[in-house]
């Protein structure tokens, strides 16, 4: 396929586009106007978020599906109005498109582990979340492939939040969790996650929801610990208060750091094959990527 990516130069857009060009797709990333944008080896359209006229222009008859990986702005009325221009010329042809989402528009899960049918309870950062999973998934009854991911908490190639751990420790000499060393993360290593998102798009009914997650609940002090490591810290790790992290990191990001989740990938491992192959989160702080 001819797939349109937006956020094709970020963390997990990077192995994103990486996976699809390996696997035989043709990619061509979508660029802001105006940035500096070092020289790569995929096609280039320029469009942004803020403008929905920008985003229609680049999904033109030769593209076979979009991905939509970027960051969102923030604002519920723009973010709306971006999936509105990206899948406006999609409609009625049975392309795809993929919205990233996350699992923290499920809330704390408590002692049940959430699955694709578990109700949303998002946390402030990603209030209006849900409302734009809805609005894709809404497509497929206008014919587009329209289909949701929701990552678990991305690690592997030394990078994501796990960076965050690392950095932490080696600046405050000692592991840090933040709020609650009870929390637990559902965790997916980037290049397991890519590989999804290649399944996804070739395969996936128009109007599905998949979650990301290879690990459903890795406890954070176990990563804290292993961030440790990495950065050459001993010790047990020490809580965080939340009100110093909030000052630290910003109220709502702290915030979410101390979210509580247990949630199943089971799902797309039954119905689309994949098969998470890399390391352990613990592991790949430890030993791996972020030594």
């Amino acid at each position: 396929m001819r797939i349109l990516i937006v956020g094709a130069r970020g963390y997990l857009g990077s192995a994103v586009t990486e996976r699809l060009s390996a696997a035989g797709h043709e990619v061509v990333e979508l660029v802001r106007p105006g940035g500096a944008h070092p020289e790569g080896p995929y096609e280039r359209r320029v469009g942004d978020l803020t403008d929905p006229g920008s985003l229609t222009a680049a999904v033109t008859p030769d593209i076979d599906a979009v991905i939509n990986l970027a960051t969102p702005t923030g604002d519920a009325d723009t973010d709306a109005a971006a999936v509105a221009a990206l899948t406006g010329p999609l409609r009625g042809t049975g392309r795809a498109f993929v919205y990233t989402s996350g699992i923290w528009v499920l809330g704390a899960t408590g002692s049940a582990t959430a699955h694709e049918e578990s109700p949303t309870d998002p946390i402030a950062i990603v209030g209006y979340r849900p409302g734009i999973e809805q609005q894709v998934l809404a497509t497929a009854e206008e014919g587009v492939r329209a289909t949701v991911l929701r990552p678990g908490i991305v690690y592997g190639r030394g990078g994501g939040i796990s960076a965050l751990l690392v950095a932490l420790a080696r600046k405050n000499g000692t592991p840090l969790v933040v709020g609650d060393a009870a929390v637990r993360w559902p965790m997916v290593h980037v290049d397991d996650l890519a590989d999804l998102f290649a399944k996804v798009v070739e395969q996936a009914p128009a109007g599905t929801l998949w979650h990301g997650v290879s690990e459903p609940a890795v406890p954070v002090r176990e990563l804290a610990a292993a961030a440790g490591q990495a950065a050459g810290v001993t010790g047990e790790p020490r809580v965080w208060p939340l009100e110093q992290a909030r000052e630290a990191l910003g109220e709502l990001f702290a915030d979410a750091l101390t979210l509580d989740q247990s949630v199943s990938g089971e799902v797309a491992r039954d119905r689309l094959g994949w098969q998470p192959r890399h390391l352990e989160a613990t592991a790949d702080l430890r030993d791996g990527s972020y030594r």
